[in-house]
């Protein structure tokens, strides 16, 4: 009695193939304790779904656990997984939803243009952001995810990080006016003034000084004291 199969798509009809060639060929990879073969799909990728474990025949069906890319982990029917029947853990459709809807959108412009920053090396801020290692948690790779978490765009307002050497988070990101995202640029430079900090923009708005004047006293090797308290007009070390 031969242990090999006669027939499998593309085989020769009344041929016997033993199991290490069909296995070889991808028919077969697997034995059950039942005496059945059954082809492996452990570590396969089917859409967002990866196949993790095998867990049995239940009736007729054959069952895999399954880990989506959103992290959610799912058991699915094998031919399902075979045939592209099921591609995620249901947030491809949730996802999709949002799209729709969405996909027109302020909203939806920003994340998109925040995952091309981090992921496209040819972006043209690639290099400010992937480049440095700045990157986006991994629920945010759906646009749902990142949705239920900031909410809609608000008119005039951008995304922005709080930490500009953070990731892209929901602790570490709001919608900012422009000056505040201006005032929080990593090129920015800060003064010290009794006890606050500020950027050079903040404290000419404060001064109600044009940004350029303080810059200049800067340049001129002025010390933070004397730039901001020495008054528009006066040289320096003349006023006391």
């Amino acid at each position: 009695m031969s242990n090999g199969i006669t027939t499998f798509s593309g085989g020769k009809v009344g041929h016997t193939y033993p199991p290490v060639v069909l296995s070889f060929l991808g028919v077969i990879s697997k034995v059950t304790d039942m005496g059945k073969r059954y082809k492996d799909l452990t570590g396969q990728v089917f859409g967002r779904l990866t196949a993790i474990e095998h867990l049995g025949l239940r009736k007729t069906r054959r069952f895999w656990l399954c880990r989506c890319s959103c992290g959610i982990e799912k058991e699915v029917v094998g031919y399902a997984l075979m045939e592209g029947n099921t591609k995620s853990c249901g947030c491809l459709q949730s996802d999709n939803r949002y799209k729709h809807g969405q996909a027109y959108t302020s909203t939806y412009t920003t994340w998109e243009s925040m995952k091309g920053r981090c992921d496209n090396p040819n972006n043209t801020a690639y290099a400010d952001y992937g480049e440095r290692g700045i990157h986006y948690v991994k629920e945010w790779r759906e646009f749902s995810k990142f949705f239920a978490d900031m909410g809609e765009k608000p008119e005039g307002l951008s995304l922005d990080r709080i930490d500009n050497d953070g990731n892209y988070s929901p602790e570490n990101c709001r919608w900012a006016t422009p000056i505040e995202q201006a005032s929080n640029k990593r090129t920015n430079v800060y003064l010290t003034h009794d006890g606050k900090t500020q950027t050079i923009s903040q404290w000419s708005r404060d001064k109600g000084w044009d940004r350029a004047f303080i810059g200049q006293r800067r340049n001129a090797g002025w010390s933070t004291e004397e730039i901001l308290t020495t008054p528009k007009g006066c040289k320096r070390g003349v006023y006391e």
